[in-house]
């Protein structure tokens, strides 16, 4: 038989649920969850120089440098660098630093991360960020020298991509088997301010704060990144409370947001820029005449047909009508706050008429067919951006089939040199020119270890040779130079098109987290802090 209690018996068991509700409100209210577009390939951080990847495990591995709110290089798990001489950067590492599993941080880690990334790095390659070293010595414990095949100006820049794993936890994983012990933990072992707990591929990422760290303590005892492609199921989540903060809030709902008085929507113009790339190869896989048949050459290989494809597009209508305002018009692969931007380049005009000329002079009256594809999921606008081009090349008499795909369809297919046509982000996101042009405008050159994302086919040898001479060249306003001058000739060639550099948003629980917003839209738990 149940007894009620006493009226004193009662009074304490009130008081202890009341301490208990007490002390368990604090480690609830230190759980941060956010909802993100897309999450990561693999907890493996030298698998996919994606952002989304990077994004999400700079909470688990710290960095050599580390890029700041500006994109500013700055100390993290190098405290101080050189050039001791042309072809060699010596680091002094921070001590006192602990792995998650309490091991040492030491030199011994960072040659092991350097030599390691070309042995695991998958179809969209980190290798980018170490392609100029040559070599690895360790001085002592706390000291690494870096010899690079050349003078390397940027190699500090392109550290800040360089995480560090431990070089016992990650031993003798290969391609093959390095994915799974990451995946499941074993090997997922860091510095950074969060210890990976779990990992639900397309669902969430569980992170705990790991009260060893080297760095300012974080108030966010839980940290869970959801999985939320689709931006209408992101929203209503955020609205029902389920969500303390979302990423890239679609433009249409930033007004609405903006009025309800439990959230706050912070926006910033970030470094992505949407660009178009045309496919020079002589054998372009999706490009026929309009009824079907095989063309002579590929029209794409015509400067006359890329600079019609160009003034086809109106890119003021691009910014405020399919990105709804959260868009800029751009002229070329960088915007203006990255090193190397050329205030020379002037905006095309758009011009319908001029481009139907052109085509006709091309040997194209009629137009042509080819599949544009483009990304749906992986920044604000993506699609809309895609399908809006698609109705102004349309509007020049070229047959454009749309084909939306998803970051995990698209890039490999990108890759493997599927496409006559796509669209996808670009963000220069170690502030430097040099970064994006190596890799995209350079030809595709193994041996020199540039052009690793130019599938297209372009080559010029005037290209070639500003962005070799910008690699090895030390004087900042010299290099400066050949990057503006490299950024006018990519302009000029016409093998891609920028159209709109991305504006973000983000929307959060005004009682809870503000953020501060960083332009390359990295969202991590280091930049969200208690409301109060």
């Amino acid at each position: 038989m149940y007894l009620l209690p006493s009226r004193s018996r009662l009074s304490r068991l009130l008081a202890a649920c009341s301490l208990g509700m007490a002390l368990a409100l604090p480690v609830a209210a230190q759980t941060l969850t956010i909802g993100v577009r897309a999450g990561p390939d693999s907890i493996d951080p030298h698998f996919t120089a994606a952002g989304t990847q990077a994004e999400a495990l700079k909470h688990v591995f710290d960095t050599l440098t580390w890029s700041g709110n500006g994109l500013e290089v700055q100390p993290r798990l190098a405290e101080s660098w050189r050039a001791v001489d042309a072809s060699t950067w010596e680091f002094k590492l921070r001590r006192g630093v602990k792995f998650h599993d309490g091991s040492d941080f030491t030199a011994e880690d960072v040659k092991f991360s350097i030599e390691r990334i070309p042995m695991v790095s998958g179809p969209n390659p980190t290798t980018i960020y170490v392609r100029r070293v040559k070599m690895v010595q360790v001085v002592d414990p706390y000291t690494v020298r870096v010899q690079t095949d050349g003078p390397a100006p940027t190699l500090p820049y392109d550290f800040i991509r360089l995480f560090i794993v431990s070089s016992k936890a990650a031993a003798g994983l290969t391609r093959d088997t390095a994915n799974a012990a990451f995946n499941s933990g074993k090997a997922a072992v860091g510095t950074g301010p969060y210890k990976f707990v779990s990992w639900t591929p397309k669902d969430q990422l569980v992170l705990d704060r790991f009260d060893g760290y080297w760095g300012p303590k974080e108030p966010w005892a839980r940290h869970v990144r959801k999985e939320i492609p689709n931006d209408a199921a992101r929203v209503a989540q955020l609205k029902a409370g389920q969500l303390d903060l979302i990423v890239r809030v679609p433009a249409a709902d930033v007004p609405s947001l903006k009025r309800d008085p439990k959230l706050t929507v912070e926006t910033i113009e970030t470094v992505y820029v949407f660009n178009i790339e045309l496919d020079l190869r002589d054998n372009s896989p999706q490009i026929t005449a309009k009824d079907g048949s095989k063309l002579a050459k590929n029209p794409l290989q015509d400067a006359r047909v890329r600079q019609a494809i160009n003034m086809a597009i109106d890119r003021n209508a691009l910014a405020e009508v399919a990105m709804e305002g959260l868009g800029k018009p751009s002229y070329q692969m960088v915007t203006p706050s990255i090193f190397g931007f050329s205030k020379k380049v002037q905006p095309s005009k758009v011009d319908p008429a001029g481009a139907k000329r052109l085509l006709a002079e091309a040997g194209y009256p009629n137009g042509f067919k080819i599949v544009f594809s483009f990304t749906n999921d992986r920044l604000p606008g993506d699609r809309q951006v895609g399908t809006a081009v698609t109705q102004m090349l349309a509007g020049v008499g070229i047959d454009v089939q749309a084909n939306a795909q998803p970051v995990a369809v698209f890039f490999p297919a990108r890759t493997r040199g599927d496409y006559s046509m796509s669209m996808a982000g670009w963000g220069t996101l170690t502030g430097e020119s040099h970064y994006t042009l190596s890799s995209v405008a350079h030809s595709n050159d193994k041996d020199r270890k540039m052009g690793a994302f130019n599938v297209i086919g372009y080559k010029n040898p005037v290209m070639d040779k500003l962005l070799q001479d910008a690699a090895v060249e030390m004087n900042e306003d010299k290099r400066r130079s050949l990057l503006e001058q490299a950024n006018e000739l990519l302009v000029q060639d016409g093998s891609r098109i920028p159209v709109v550099a991305i504006a973000s948003a983000w929307a959060m629980q005004k009682d809870k987290v503000k953020i501060t917003p960083r332009v390359d839209e990295d969202t991590m738990a280091m930049n969200i802090r208690p409301a109060r």
